[in-house]
């Protein structure tokens, strides 16, 4: 080592917003970060950096800001900026097939080197979830490297003063290069003062270190709290280009050049994970609060830096195990994939795809830190984009009219059934309910709902009112709990099933209800339910365009039933969703309380969805609705987000007589 010593500052940004999410939401992370980000850059030429954009929130904003889309198009001709590839729409790689990994790796790249003129080399991994199987399509995409945290090195034992320069590893005889992003990095930039981040930079470089390696999210340079008074107002960003540029220890480099002046420290086989926080983030609860105590009592130990490597939580796909509606959203998006990928291999398939794509969109399939899963729009988007796959597939190669099949892996059959303007799907597991209700031309799932989970964090809630009440203080800024709503205890109790459709409790003479959750299957859509001085029959159809329920039975232990209808309407209580009554009055709005006597139909008018559903009953029943509300954590604090309007229809039989009603929901674009 010489006094001159000097490290390569390799630093990269990523850039992404969930496909569809809102556009004031784009319009404001484009105002915040991006635009001033860029403009920033763009006044040192001589401060190299890399960038990844998803591939359709780089349509959106050269659509909507092209005066500063333009600037980082004039940086990379200059040879200031490298542009990482990935997947198109930002899926998780390894969740997805083969063959889509390796056509949204190609996708993106094309769609870059027509914007920019040329291709990449280096590819960002969605989450850094790191599994072996990735590499053979990153290298068949002409992907040379990407980045994954040093954390995934630090788990095969590598010492991290080794983590300055790229390693290589290799699947199935194809070869990637991997670099390991600096966690001491990220949790400086941008958020210790510029001197000290540039200072820190400098010791690095006396140490002999040969890069110093970043990546991660834009966002953190002004979206996040406070970040955009710091960065921008209070000039952080101004400062370190700058001290950096001024430092004769420090050299920005694009990784390309640094790949391409290095060569590979050697082979490395990674296990499979991601960075630490998701380790917890997708652990039961009961599993999470323990890892969460195990890791607390290390810290004070002193000896969680060193042990942390080997005290990993679960894995990113673990989400999939652990709430039944990504896991049935996923395999309904690697159901439909299947059937693209049958198609004749001759026609242009290009528009399938990019739908295909847009479903794989990583955000509504997970929940941490961020509300992902928890966000009813980002589900919507999800099931929007894979129901118009869906009926163009049915127009290409039309699936049978009724198919079973054990979809989700759950051990219970799922009976499919759709005309071309509906599907529904009716799961065998005792409740004779309708877990998915689909729209073709409305392209919308009105099963799309999500049931209250426990999660290990609402114990923060507990401890944070108890603090509220005992006078000792204020939390820690570590140990903060911020609430957007007030959170009562009913707030955060589990469902006892999934939200569906048509899901019955029978109520006895002795007023008590009970789940009816035993019916036994006839024919696949018939269904019998029976004790001691009752039986209901049920079946399920399809109409043209809506479903209907047909219920018979008799007994003098038969007080009430009730049929709980959850529908997931896009405008959740916003202004655009309201009850409409058979005269046109108008009573309430999706997100208040509505109690009615002796109805026979009802529409849920949403101009979000561009539609409405009506439903009606055969005879008088009473009514009563709900917004269904789950609680989840954001980096605004807790948060009740509405996920479905519950509609509860109470009729009562005559005792000792044979009784008969029918139900029906059907869906009418406007």
């Amino acid at each position: 080592m010489t006094m001159n010593q000097t490290i390569a500052l390799l630093l990269g940004v990523h850039a992404h917003q969930p496909v569809g999410n809102f556009p004031a939401v784009i319009a404001e992370a484009h105002e915040r970060c991006y635009r001033p980000f860029l403009q920033t850059l763009y006044r040192y030429p001589e401060f190299r950096f890399s960038a990844h954009f998803s591939g359709w929130l780089l349509d959106f904003l050269c659509q909507h800001y092209p005066e500063d889309m333009a600037l980082l198009t004039a940086m990379v001709a200059r040879g200031q900026t490298e542009m990482f590839g990935g997947g198109e729409c930002e899926p998780v790689l390894a969740a997805i097939p083969a063959r889509d990994r390796l056509g949204q790796v190609r996708s993106l790249s094309a769609h870059l080197a027509r914007r920019f003129g040329q291709a990449p080399r280096g590819a960002w991994l969605t989450e850094r979830v790191w599994e072996a199987t990735v590499v053979p399509e990153l290298a068949d995409a002409g992907i040379a490297y990407a980045m994954v945290d040093d954390y995934h090195f630090l788990c095969t034992g590598l010492a991290a003063s080794r983590l300055d320069s790229y390693y290589t590893t290799e699947e199935d005889g194809r070869r990637l290069d991997l670099f390991p992003i600096s966690e001491a990095l990220r949790y400086r930039l941008p958020f210790s003062p510029a001197a000290e981040a540039v200072h820190f930079l400098e010791t690095l470089a006396e140490q002999g270190q040969a890069a110093a390696i970043y990546f991660d999210d834009i966002e953190k340079f002004g979206i996040w709290p406070e970040t955009y008074a710091w960065v921008y107002e209070r000039k952080w960003l101004e400062q370190f280009i700058e001290g950096v540029l001024a430092s004769k220890r420090i050299a920005t480099m694009s990784y390309a050049d640094f790949h391409r002046a290095h060569p590979t420290r050697g082979i490395v086989y990674l296990p499979t994970t991601s960075y630490s926080e998701m380790g917890e983030w997708t652990l039961p609860a009961a599993a999470a609060t323990h890892y969460d105590t195990l890791l607390a009592r290390e810290k004070a130990a002193g000896s969680l830096s060193e042990h942390r490597p080997f005290l990993r939580g679960g894995i990113w796909r673990n989400f999939f195990s652990r709430y039944p509606e990504a896991n049935w959203m996923h395999k309904r998006m690697l159901a439909l994939s299947k059937r693209l990928a049958a198609l004749p291999a001759a026609a242009d398939y290009a528009q399938l795809h990019e739908l295909l794509y847009r479903g794989q969109a990583n955000d509504a399939y997970w929940h941490g830190l961020f509300g992902g899963l928890y966000l009813p729009h980002l589900r919507r988007s999800v099931f929007h984009h894979l129901l118009r796959l869906e009926a163009a597939l049915e127009r290409l190669a039309p699936a049978p009219a009724n198919s079973c099949l054990d979809l989700d892996y759950d051990g219970n059959q799922e009976l499919f059934l759709h005309n071309p303007e509906v599907q529904a799907v009716l799961r065998q597991d005792g409740l004779a309910a309708v877990i998915e209700f689909d729209s073709y031309r409305l392209a919308q799932n009105f099963g799309d709902s999500l049931r209250r989970h426990d999660e290990h964090y609402y114990v923060k809630i507990g401890q944070a009112q108890e603090h509220k009440t005992s006078g000792e203080g204020i939390a820690s800024a570590h140990d903060r709990v911020e609430f957007k709503h007030e959170i009562v205890a009913a707030d955060i109790v589990p469902d006892q099933t999934g939200r569906a459709l048509f899901i019955d409790q029978r109520l006895g003479p002795e007023g008590v209800a009970t789940l009816v959750d035993d019916y036994a299957s006839r024919s696949g859509t018939q269904f019998t339910a029976q004790g001691e001085g009752w039986r209901i029959e049920k079946t399920i159809a399809l109409l043209p365009a809506g479903v209907a329920v047909s219920y018979r039975g008799v007994g003098p232990q038969l007080a009430a039933i009730s049929c709980q209808i959850n529908l997931a309407m896009p405008s959740c209580d916003g202004y655009s969703g309201r009850y409409l009554l058979a005269d046109g009055t108008i009573p309430c709005g999706f997100g208040q309380l509505l109690v009615l006597d002796a109805l026979y139909e009802i529409t849920l008018d949403d101009r979000e969805l561009k539609g409405c559903l009506r439903l009606r009953s055969s005879q008088a029943v009473q009514l009563s609705a709900s917004p269904h509300h789950t609680v989840s954590q954001s980096e605004a604090g807790f948060e009740k987000i509405m996920q479905c309007v519950c509609v509860t229809l109470v009729w009562k039989p005559t005792r000792g007589e044979e009784w008969a009603i029918s139900l029906e929901v059907v869906a009418d674009p406007a």
